[in-house]
Protein backbone atom coordinates (compact mmCIF):
# COMPACT_ATOMS: atom_id res chain seq x y z
CA UNK A 1 0.00 0.00 0.00
CA UNK A 2 2.41 2.71 0.60
CA UNK A 3 4.29 1.68 -2.57
CA UNK A 4 1.36 2.59 -4.60
CA UNK A 5 0.97 5.98 -2.50
CA UNK A 6 4.92 6.49 -2.82
CA UNK A 7 4.12 6.38 -6.65
CA UNK A 8 1.33 8.02 -6.75
CA UNK A 9 2.94 10.96 -4.93
CA UNK A 10 5.67 10.63 -7.58
CA UNK A 11 3.93 10.76 -10.82
CA UNK A 12 1.89 14.11 -9.17
CA UNK A 13 5.10 15.91 -8.04
CA UNK A 14 6.21 14.76 -11.80
CA UNK A 15 3.33 15.97 -13.69
CA UNK A 16 3.12 19.34 -11.87
CA UNK A 17 6.85 19.87 -12.38
CA UNK A 18 6.15 18.98 -16.24
CA UNK A 19 3.16 21.42 -16.38
CA UNK A 20 5.75 24.48 -14.55
CA UNK A 21 8.13 23.91 -17.23
CA UNK A 22 5.70 24.26 -19.81
CA UNK A 23 4.43 27.24 -18.29
CA UNK A 24 7.56 28.85 -17.98
CA UNK A 25 8.71 28.19 -21.62
CA UNK A 26 5.51 29.39 -22.72
CA UNK A 27 6.06 32.89 -20.68
CA UNK A 28 9.86 33.11 -22.01
CA UNK A 29 8.27 32.80 -25.90
CA UNK A 30 5.98 35.65 -25.00
CA UNK A 31 8.71 37.45 -23.58
CA UNK A 32 10.94 37.03 -26.83
CA UNK A 33 8.51 38.19 -28.67
CA UNK A 34 7.71 40.82 -26.41
CA UNK A 35 11.04 42.20 -26.31
CA UNK A 36 11.69 41.74 -30.58
CA UNK A 37 9.09 44.69 -30.75
CA UNK A 38 11.74 46.97 -29.00
CA UNK A 39 12.78 50.19 -31.03
CA UNK A 40 11.42 52.66 -33.71
CA UNK A 41 8.31 51.50 -36.01
CA UNK A 42 6.56 52.92 -38.78
CA UNK A 43 3.16 51.73 -40.25
CA UNK A 44 3.66 51.65 -43.97
CA UNK A 45 0.36 50.30 -45.16
CA UNK A 46 -3.20 49.66 -43.50
CA UNK A 47 -5.07 46.83 -45.14
CA UNK A 48 -9.52 46.44 -45.00
CA UNK A 49 -12.00 46.77 -47.23
CA UNK A 50 -11.80 50.03 -48.60
CA UNK A 51 -15.51 50.74 -48.64
CA UNK A 52 -15.22 51.38 -45.64
CA UNK A 53 -14.43 54.30 -43.15
CA UNK A 54 -12.16 52.86 -40.83
CA UNK A 55 -11.17 55.25 -37.39
CA UNK A 56 -8.58 53.34 -35.46
CA UNK A 57 -7.79 53.50 -31.62
CA UNK A 58 -10.89 56.28 -31.12
CA UNK A 59 -9.20 58.94 -32.57
CA UNK A 60 -11.91 59.85 -34.44
CA UNK A 61 -9.91 60.15 -37.75
CA UNK A 62 -9.21 57.88 -41.23
CA UNK A 63 -7.21 54.78 -40.71
CA UNK A 64 -4.98 56.70 -43.87
CA UNK A 65 -3.83 59.07 -41.20
CA UNK A 66 -2.15 56.19 -39.89
CA UNK A 67 -0.10 55.62 -42.52
CA UNK A 68 3.59 56.96 -42.16
CA UNK A 69 2.81 57.20 -37.96
CA UNK A 70 5.91 56.63 -35.80
CA UNK A 71 5.53 54.39 -32.94
CA UNK A 72 8.36 53.40 -30.44
CA UNK A 73 8.08 50.34 -27.92
CA UNK A 74 10.07 50.21 -25.31
CA UNK A 75 9.48 46.58 -23.98
CA UNK A 76 11.68 46.70 -20.51
CA UNK A 77 8.62 48.86 -18.60
CA UNK A 78 5.98 48.34 -21.45
CA UNK A 79 5.07 52.05 -22.13
CA UNK A 80 5.60 53.64 -25.90
CA UNK A 81 4.32 56.29 -28.16
CA UNK A 82 2.47 56.87 -31.61
CA UNK A 83 2.69 60.09 -33.17
CA UNK A 84 0.86 60.96 -36.42
CA UNK A 85 2.29 64.11 -38.11
CA UNK A 86 -0.22 66.94 -39.82
CA UNK A 87 -1.06 66.52 -43.09
CA UNK A 88 -4.00 66.99 -45.39
CA UNK A 89 -7.29 66.09 -43.25
CA UNK A 90 -4.90 64.77 -40.40
CA UNK A 91 -4.06 66.15 -37.14
CA UNK A 92 -0.85 65.55 -35.24
CA UNK A 93 -1.43 63.78 -32.13
CA UNK A 94 1.29 62.66 -30.11
CA UNK A 95 -0.31 59.69 -27.83
CA UNK A 96 2.01 57.56 -25.58
CA UNK A 97 0.76 53.97 -24.46
CA UNK A 98 0.78 50.89 -22.12
CA UNK A 99 1.42 47.68 -24.44
CA UNK A 100 2.36 44.19 -23.62
CA UNK A 101 2.28 40.34 -26.00
CA UNK A 102 0.67 37.80 -23.95
CA UNK A 103 0.08 33.86 -25.39
CA UNK A 104 2.83 34.97 -27.67
CA UNK A 105 0.53 36.24 -30.39
CA UNK A 106 -1.85 38.57 -28.90
CA UNK A 107 -0.91 42.36 -28.55
CA UNK A 108 -2.72 44.52 -25.86
CA UNK A 109 -2.38 48.48 -25.64
CA UNK A 110 -3.79 51.01 -23.94
CA UNK A 111 -3.68 55.04 -24.69
CA UNK A 112 -2.43 57.04 -21.12
CA UNK A 113 -3.88 60.46 -21.07
CA UNK A 114 -2.16 63.43 -18.89
CA UNK A 115 -1.93 63.21 -16.06
CA UNK A 116 -3.63 59.74 -16.26
CA UNK A 117 -1.98 56.77 -14.18
CA UNK A 118 -1.84 53.69 -16.48
CA UNK A 119 -3.43 51.01 -13.59
CA UNK A 120 -6.38 53.64 -13.93
CA UNK A 121 -7.15 53.29 -17.30
CA UNK A 122 -9.04 50.10 -17.98
CA UNK A 123 -9.73 50.18 -21.52
CA UNK A 124 -7.60 49.15 -24.33
CA UNK A 125 -7.29 47.63 -27.54
CA UNK A 126 -6.56 43.79 -28.71
CA UNK A 127 -4.87 42.67 -31.83
CA UNK A 128 -3.28 39.52 -32.99
CA UNK A 129 0.22 39.29 -34.00
CA UNK A 130 0.06 37.58 -36.95
CA UNK A 131 3.72 37.95 -38.53
CA UNK A 132 6.86 39.27 -37.13
CA UNK A 133 10.32 39.31 -38.41
CA UNK A 134 13.57 41.13 -37.69
CA UNK A 135 12.35 44.15 -39.34
CA UNK A 136 8.20 43.76 -40.03
CA UNK A 137 5.46 42.73 -37.90
CA UNK A 138 1.70 42.79 -38.56
CA UNK A 139 -1.18 43.56 -36.42
CA UNK A 140 -4.56 42.49 -37.17
CA UNK A 141 -7.85 44.12 -35.45
CA UNK A 142 -11.05 41.80 -36.14
CA UNK A 143 -14.21 44.66 -35.80
CA UNK A 144 -17.53 43.74 -35.43
CA UNK A 145 -19.58 45.39 -38.24
CA UNK A 146 -23.50 44.78 -39.21
CA UNK A 147 -23.11 40.68 -38.24
CA UNK A 148 -19.90 40.29 -40.06
CA UNK A 149 -16.08 40.78 -38.84
CA UNK A 150 -14.03 43.36 -40.69
CA UNK A 151 -9.97 42.38 -40.24
CA UNK A 152 -7.92 45.40 -40.70
CA UNK A 153 -4.13 44.55 -40.65
CA UNK A 154 -1.48 47.19 -39.61
CA UNK A 155 1.66 46.37 -41.19
CA UNK A 156 5.04 47.92 -39.48
CA UNK A 157 8.45 48.49 -40.50
CA UNK A 158 11.58 49.13 -38.42
CA UNK A 159 12.99 52.69 -38.65
CA UNK A 160 15.24 52.59 -35.64
CA UNK A 161 17.96 50.01 -34.00
CA UNK A 162 16.36 47.83 -30.98
CA UNK A 163 17.69 50.28 -28.27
Amino acid sequence: MKKYLLSGIIAVSFLTSCATVKKAETKQEDRKEFLAMKGEWEITSIDYAKGLKIKPFDENIDANCFVGSHWTLIPNNYTGSYTINSKGNCPSIIQPIKFEVENGNTFLFKKIMAGEKAKNNVVGYQMTLISQSTDQFSLQSSIPFEGETVNVVYNFQRTGMKQ
